[in-house]
């Protein structure tokens, strides 16, 4: 594994230069321009950072909203999902007038054709000159309604394609709304849903397991160092688990220094190794800062695990899985802790964490 870099600015106050950025560009200090702008500057996401950069010297506040959209659609979902109603809305209106005129336009074509069944139909005033105008109003009837079926089949097609690409909008809100924004790893909101799955089915009990991590005195890392540097080191940490396991495992972020991983199809002492290697990889992984050198020591986790098997219910998995990980914390950090190894199996005091 390459060492690990956390890059850091000047350790001065990113909220003042986050303030004076915005005023000079004369951007509302609305609380969702300052997460734009915080993101950006911090140097955490070089796709936003590029977003941002590419704005004019004064962008508008639906230029930032686009960007919000973009990069942080779990706080902008109201305003995506009211849009995309306004979008099929018009789009289903439109839709449905088409049809009404292509109604109409069919009901005319018929009307025409029982006048000229009408006039075939009594012989006795059929003349040639007679024929040749039924013949003709037919025949301009039929290429008339011809065009209008293709253009009405055009427009449909447009139509579909319009609302599809209101679908795929959505289905990527919906992917980025269970996506945490730092680390682009699962969210919370995601991996609630995830560990409820786990109980909808016999095979979903026997076969899975939850590991639970928790960053050793994290809040020690923020107050020496800034948030910063917390928050990289989140990133590769969150880089690690993912790196670390199956493609069809599911990892996500559950808290600020928290995260769960489920593991399907593995014993407890396969998923005990799995947990061990993890932390390992973490305690052995150096945190630098790529820019002035900074050391910032060994980073470790603690983690706790628990088999579906031992709980009645997701509430129930989370929990005997939090104690193990408590176990951990209290018996000296940096080290995993099943759940059904434990004695006693007491209770959390949330006291423990004041010290990290």
């Amino acid at each position: 594994m390459q060492p690990a870099t956390v890059q850091t600015g000047r350790n001065t106050d990113i909220a003042s230069t986050v303030v004076a950025t915005m005023r000079e560009l004369g951007v509302l200090g609305l609380p969702r321009n300052y997460e734009i702008f915080y993101e950006a500057l911090n140097g955490t996401n070089r796709e936003l950072s590029l977003a941002v950069i590419s704005l004019t010297n004064r962008p508008t506040q639906d230029d930032l909203d686009r960007i919000g959209r973009t990069f942080f659609a779990q706080n902008h979902g109201p305003g995506i999902v009211e849009h995309a109603r306004d979008v099929l809305a018009k789009e289903l209106e439109d839709i449905a007038a088409l049809l009404r005129s292509e109604r109409s336009h069919i009901e005319k074509y018929g009307r025409i054709l029982d006048e000229t069944s009408s006039g075939l139909g009594n012989r006795s005033l059929l003349s040639q000159d007679l024929l040749q105008k039924i013949v003709n109003a037919m025949s301009s009837a039929t290429s008339s309604t011809i065009d209008h079926g293709r253009q009405v089949a055009s427009t449909l097609s447009e139509k579909t394609a319009e609302l599809e690409s209101v679908k795929s909008k959505l289905e990527e809100y919906k992917r980025l709304a269970d996506t945490d924004s730092l680390t682009h790893i699962w969210n919370r909101r995601a991996f609630d849903k995830e560990i409820t799955r786990i109980y909808n089915s016999n095979k979903g009990i026997l076969f899975n397991a939850l590991i639970l991590a928790d960053i050793d005195r994290f809040k020690d890392i923020n107050d020496r160092y800034g948030h910063p540097v917390g928050d990289r080191i989140i990133q590769i940490i969150a880089e690690i688990f993912q790196t670390s396991i199956r493609g069809d495992m599911f990892v996500a972020r559950t808290g600020g220094e928290e995260f769960a991983l489920i593991v399907e199809g593995a014993s407890e002492d396969t998923t005990y190794e799995i947990a061990e290697r993890i932390r390992a990889l973490i305690e052995q992984t150096p945190f630098t800062s790529s820019q002035t050198g900074t050391n910032y020591g060994t980073v470790t986790v603690s983690m706790g695990i628990c088999m579906a098997s031992e709980a009645e219910s997701p509430e129930d998995l989370y929990t005997k899985a939090d104690r193990a990980l408590y176990r951990s914390k209290v018996s000296g950090r940096n080290r995993v802790t099943k759940h059904s190894a434990m004695a006693g199996r007491a209770g959390k005091s949330w006291l423990l964490y004041k010290k990290d």
